[in-house]
């Protein structure tokens, strides 16, 4: 099979008619498939149906310390939940507050409360002339979302094998006193599929901000979503690092069950310093009377501990490790070989990121709708969505059973391949006629 980097003119025209009329006949298929999000399919979601067994009107819901959960009290979860989200972050349980159902809600809330009533004793943030985040790239656009919501200036840090470039992060950290805060997926990124190094980790906690308000969020999502249960990625604990570096206040971490159990009800979680959670706790206290402590209570008597979620998690692996490695088998066949593109192969998490020669990307997402393969739109991996090369392609394969997502990325090869041979044909100066 030959490269399309090595292809004469006349090559890439008849490579381009063929093209043509294949992506026509995919069209009059008349596909409906959509790889925007990171979703479960309804098979993972079976998974821990009989979760919700265990409630009937026999049981009494009284958590190991005698809290009753039916009622008011443990705002910041009960016992046995702030056990079981530890074991997701390594970190002790009462560093945690267990909260609803999203991270990302704490994340806003925690972004919100920077804002309006700043961070230990610092200038809220509404009050400074410039705020500035953070964002290694390409990353999560939700993430993104909210920072642009609340007009913060967010900076794009490339990321490395190891994670975002470090020597940026050390320089624009230590030297701008804007620079309050940066987001960080450490393990299976997103859409990456990278998790931090060890280096990594102890250069974040070692990082010396000139703003003592700043933060890393560090929103450990797929900290136990492995897809090889005999070869997955190790994250240095953050929480400890930073402790040992004489930063205890400097980090955040979030995680949840979204993807674990049930994604609209599960769980969250955040764990941080002392001095951080008594800041958090009194916001809280005039927020909410506490969260769903019935939810806590069945998630953590169901799992019970990192042995029991790992169990758990096995299942799921045994469901969307196949449609990773289908995707893995149709690139390495039609991509490499042609050399119009490059991805990483993740170990875990739930996307494959797929990098387009220069200035495809939209033009791919775009044929692959009209294909009926609904992709997440271009540039959303990146502030205020803008890839500027134009070349990233977030892919998510868990939610398609097993077939649908081969015949997608049979379909979306041949949308690649179509549009790069017309950017190669237009970068001769020749046309694509």
């Amino acid at each position: 099979m030959k490269s399309y980097l090595k292809m004469d003119r006349g090559e890439l025209l008849r490579e381009k008619a063929e093209l043509e009329e294949e992506y026509k006949k995919i069209k009059a298929l008349g596909l409906d498939l959509n790889l925007t999000r990171g979703k479960p399919s309804p098979a993972q979601l079976d998974i821990s149906m009989d979760m919700y067994d265990m409630i009937h009107s026999g049981v009494a819901l009284i958590a190991e310390d005698g809290t009753d959960c039916r009622n008011y009290g443990g705002m910041d979860g009960i016992g046995e939940a702030k056990k079981l989200m530890a074991g997701f972050m390594d970190c002790r349980p009462e560093d945690v507050i267990v909260y609803g159902n999203a991270s990302l809600n704490i994340m806003y809330d925690t972004i919100a409360r920077s804002m309006t009533h700043g961070v230990l004793g610092s200038t809220p943030w509404c009050k400074l002339d410039k705020v500035k985040f953070l964002c290694p790239v390409p990353g999560y656009d939700r993430h993104f979302s909210i920072t642009e919501y609340f007009g913060i200036e967010m900076v794009n840090i490339p990321m490395t094998q190891d994670g975002p470039d470090m020597d940026m992060v050390e320089k624009l950290v230590s030297e701008d006193e804007a620079v309050k805060g940066i987001w960080c997926v450490p393990k299976y990124s997103n859409p990456q599929g990278i998790t931090y190094s060890d280096e990594t980790v102890r250069r974040f906690a070692a990082l010396k901000p000139a703003a003592k308000d700043f933060r890393i969020f560090w929103d450990n999502a797929y900290a136990v979503h492995d897809l090889y249960d005999d070869d997955r990625d190790e994250l240095l604990p953050i929480m400890a690092e930073c402790e040992k570096a004489g930063n205890p206040d400097m980090i955040y971490q979030f995680c949840s069950t979204s993807k674990v159990t049930f994604s609209g009800a599960g769980m969250s979680a955040m764990a941080a310093s002392e001095a951080n959670r008594e800041g958090i706790c009194a916001q809280m206290s005039i927020q909410t009377i506490g969260h769903d402590k019935i939810k806590q209570w069945v998630h953590s008597h169901y799992l019970k501990d990192m042995d029991g979620v790992r169990a758990h998690m096995r299942k799921h692996a045994e469901l969307v490790r196949p449609k990773f490695e289908a995707v893995e088998e149709i690139f390495s066949r039609e991509i490499a070989p042609r050399e119009i593109g490059t991805w990483i192969k993740p170990k875990g998490g739930y996307f494959i990121c797929f990098e387009s020669l220069e200035g495809c990307a939209k033009a791919i997402i775009d044929k692959a709708k009209q294909a009926g393969i609904t992709l997440t739109a271009a540039g959303a991996p990146f502030p205020y969505k803008k890839d500027p090369k134009d070349s990233t392609i977030r892919i998510a394969p868990t939610f398609p059973d097993i077939e649908e997502m081969k015949q997608a990325a049979e379909s979306l090869v041949c949308c690649i391949r179509l549009v790069s041979v017309e950017k190669l044909l237009e970068s001769t100066g020749q046309g694509c006629a």
